[in-house]
């Protein structure tokens, strides 16, 4: 009998080093901890036990002490051992912030003090904010606090879809794996991809997810405790910049973060100066970020989108369903007149209205677009209200008048009203 031949192998990290890996397009990879402790993103990795990880995915494996992992397939991955890292830093951080959730838990819930810290990690495109908000959430649950986790980058979704804002509280360490929990995000749905898109309705939808969380962290200490720690766009200059200081602002953040960007964090002191109680800190990025081109993340988005129907390892089952067109309402936000020609000055343009709902005719034109099914109960409503979850056009009957869609679950949609942005995806 031919002997089986292996590819696993094992890599011995030294305290305070870093393996870097990025797995391959074509093949998984799967790994464990032999022996030692270590953690991917502030969430420890049980021993000896085979993690699974799917083609495309970037993560890193710290370890405080010292630590062997042993690594098995993705004969396209690639990895490398890091013996310079910020994490230091980054664990001074999360100290700092947790004396301030302890004197939070320990102040009078009418204390100014019961506020816990307003975490906002901010820094261009490809810095590493996302990791760096995973660690601090993973710390926190760790020591048995239940931050929330407030997404505003539509670019990439950590939450959930692209083109969507959204906070979910994170009550256990973020699975290396599976990624930001699902079980109660509270989701805005912009619709588009970059704020130039609709600025006026991106600061909306940021403005109504701050307020909502406001009113539900006034009735709940323990939230109000753990405070929030809030991911951020890359696009840091001009309207960019303007978005940032808006959210800042929104969700009344007392700690910004700044990631490897020397000309922002002069910005941020200068223009928050005022502000007594606001810091702002200055940490350097982790030399593992890699910086990615247009089209990868343009790819990465329709993965995101991919894994919200059909999970990360293809291990969910959405469900194809046909509805009459009389049986769905549609509306995008933005376009037509703000006021009629009669009402403006001699020689005035009209100017599109960027936050007015405009009822959209089912056609063609929803082939392949992803809805956003709204908590609405009227159109009016729909700014204001958070969503549900989405849908994927598959087919436009117009001669039937029939849709058929693609949803992640069965049954009736539990809103007829539907809110069509410029997000879609080609299912392959």
């Amino acid at each position: 009998m031919a002997a089986t031949t292996t590819t696993a192998r094992q890599v011995k990290l030294e305290r305070e080093c870093e393996l870097r890996i990025e797995v391959g397009e074509n093949s998984p990879l799967r790994l464990r901890l032999l022996n030692g402790n270590a953690e991917i993103f502030g969430t420890e990795i049980p021993p000896e036990i085979w993690l699974n990880f799917p083609p495309r995915l970037k993560f890193a494996i710290f370890t405080w002490h010292g630590a062997t992992i042993e690594m098995d397939g993705g004969s396209d991955t690639s990895d490398y051992v890091a013996d310079e890292t910020p994490m230091v830093s980054y664990i001074n951080v999360h100290a700092i912030l947790e004396a301030r959730r302890n004197r939070a838990k320990a102040s009078s819930p009418d204390d100014a003090e019961s506020q816990g810290p307003r975490v906002i990690v901010v820094g261009p495109t490809d810095c590493g904010k996302s990791a760096l908000s995973r660690m601090l959430l993973s710390w926190a649950a760790k020591q048995g606090w239940k931050p929330t986790f407030v997404d505003l980058d539509i670019g990439q979704g950590s939450i959930t879809v692209p083109g969507s804002i959204a906070a979910t509280p994170i009550e256990m360490p973020i699975d290396p794996v599976e990624g930001i929990p699902l079980e109660m995000p509270l989701v805005y749905f912009y619709g588009h991809t970059t704020p130039t898109a609709n600025v006026d309705l991106y600061k909306l939808a940021v403005k109504e997810l701050a307020q909502t969380l406001e009113k539900q962290f006034s009735g709940n200490s323990e939230s109000r405790a753990a405070g929030m720690v809030i991911n951020t766009m890359g696009w840091i200059e001009g309207v960019g910049y303007e978005l940032l200081l808006q959210a800042i602002d929104m969700f009344n953040a007392d700690v910004v973060l700044v990631l490897g960007q020397e000309k922002l964090c002069s910005m941020l002191k200068d223009v928050l100066k005022s502000k007594t109680k606001v810091d702002v800190v200055k940490l350097q990025k982790s030399g593992g970020v890699v910086s990615r081109t247009q089209k990868y993340r343009q790819k990465s988005r329709g993965y995101r989108i991919r894994e919200y129907f059909y999970g990360l390892a293809n291990d969910l089952s959405p469900h194809s369903n046909i509805a009459n067109f009389n049986d769905l309402s549609v509306y995008r936000i933005g376009g037509g007149p703000q006021a009629p020609r009669s009402a403006l000055p001699i020689g005035a343009e009209p100017a599109a209205d960027p936050t007015r709902v405009v009822p959209v005719n089912i056609s063609q034109d929803l082939l392949h677009g992803v809805l956003a099914v709204s908590f609405a109960k009227d159109p009016e409503d729909i700014i204001s209200s958070n969503v549900a979850g989405f849908i994927y056009v598959t087919d436009v009957d117009v001669q039937r008048r029939k849709l058929t869609y693609l949803a992640p679950s069965a049954g009736e949609l539990p809103s007829k009203i539907l809110i069509l942005g410029t997000l879609a995806w080609v299912e392959t």
